[in-house]
């Protein structure tokens, strides 16, 4: 009754024909799984770029300091900012062989901390570009962005619907870090891989998980969730089918999984043998640390811990602890288990991961984007309404992020 209501809406007299059309087919997604999400995706990236227009033009018009914009004072500069700059320097000068340190021999912040697909990638467009690395950047994560929505919108359809894949993917686009789709980071990239790798998984083409999560696992960090949702999944088949498995698809479903846990592990190994430091992966990564908790021993599962009692004490501790019942709470509601079994374990693997080995700050809401998949769930998109609201929300907030994640801080 729902569907049929807001077609009939949609088809109400006073829009053209051609209008009509457009939002029948578009919002629907009659054409393969295209025309809905490229023009969720057209749609955010009008919103997202004149909002990000209207900061660096008031920022230039103002003599604003910051970032890239001191360096070359261009819009596409603009959108490199912060660790992008990271990805300028693999882009152009690789990786170093030795570890820069400061005067008590403690590792700096240096590009091991950066995969190097997505600089590769901008690396290989820069000519077509006029050499710039940061337009380059932008086209890549900007056509990656478009993909993205592509592929979750694909993914929520293949566990939902149609109408709940629109909604999701429009929650996603418009969020408040929706921006980061278009900026010079390695973000819609490593979406654009993980969720192709997570529709393979729920379409059951094994053979197409493993080739997607190894790229992913050299584009940015997380893809051991992907191995933990494969693992999950096989158990799943084996209890329910027993004997009826396929013996191809069990050792496909192996393969893959051991393939991506390696490639997920690799890049420590990488970096040690290019350095000589067999810390050196671990040690750059802390280097980030010492702002926000001092100088800190890696231990997992700990940094959240770290990071609340350092600055809420006791408080803090007490937060943490709720906000991970609550987070298990809400994987364990019907709503969220809707999704099935390939969703769930991907997700709350990933969220996982982030508890045992992120430092939460500023980042903390670009590394939640991996876990859009749940926008599918009935709290999102279970109605219209709800969808409007957290739709909302999210174009309500993204000035916000912008002005104090990109323009103020680092994302």
């Amino acid at each position: 009754m729902t569907d049929l209501a807001e077609t009939t809406r949609a088809s109400r007299p006073g829009l053209p024909s051609r209008v009509r059309r457009v939002l029948t087919v578009g919002l629907e997604g009659r054409h393969g799984g295209w025309t809905a999400p490229l023009v969720v995706w057209l749609a955010s990236r009008v919103v997202s770029t004149v909002l990000l227009l209207t900061v660096w033009l008031l920022a230039t018009a103002h003599g604003w300091r910051f970032a890239s914009v001191r360096r070359e004072g261009t819009f596409t500069a603009f959108l490199g900012s912060w660790d992008a700059s990271f990805y300028r320097t693999i882009a152009e000068h690789g990786y170093p062989t030795t570890l820069p340190t400061d005067a008590a021999g403690h590792v700096l912040p240096n590009p091991w901390a950066f995969l190097p697909v997505f600089p590769a990638l901008a690396r290989f467009v820069q000519p077509l570009v006029g050499g710039s690395f940061w337009a380059a950047g932008v086209l890549v994560a900007t056509l990656a962005g478009a993909g993205t929505c592509i592929v979750l919108w694909r993914l929520v359809r293949a566990v939902t619907d149609e109408r709940r894949a629109t909604r999701a993917t429009a929650l996603f686009a418009f969020a408040p870090t929706g921006f980061l789709l278009q900026v010079a980071y390695a973000e819609s990239t490593f979406l654009l891989l993980l969720f192709g790798a997570l529709l393979a998984l729920v379409r059951r083409r094994y053979w197409l998980v493993l080739p997607l999560g190894l790229v992913a696992a050299f584009t940015k960090p997380g893809v051991l969730a992907l191995a933990v949702a494969l693992a999950v999944h096989l158990v799943v088949r084996l209890v329910q089918e027993r004997r009826a498995l396929p013996v191809r698809d069990a050792v496909a479903i192996v393969l893959a999984g051991l393939g991506v846990a390696a490639a997920g592990l690799a890049w420590p190994v990488v970096a040690s043998a290019a350095t000589g430091r067999p810390d050196a992966y671990l040690a750059t990564e802390l280097s980030w640390w010492v702002g926000f908790v001092g100088r800190q021993h890696f231990a997992p599962l700990t940094p959240w811990f770290t990071m609340a009692s350092t600055w809420l004490g006791p408080l803090g501790v007490v937060l943490v602890v709720v906000v991970l019942a609550g987070a298990v709470w809400s994987w364990t509601r019907p709503g969220a288990r809707a999704l099935g079994v390939d969703v769930v374990s991907f997700t709350a693997a990933y969220a996982l991961y982030l508890v045992a080995v992120f430092l939460p700050q500023q980042s903390l809401p670009r590394l939640l984007m991996p876990t859009a998949p749940l926008l599918g769930a009935d709290v999102f998109t279970g109605t219209r309404r709800r969808t409007t609201v957290w739709l909302v929300v999210g174009v309500c907030l993204q000035p916000v992020a912008i002005v104090l994640l990109w323009f103020l801080g680092y994302p």
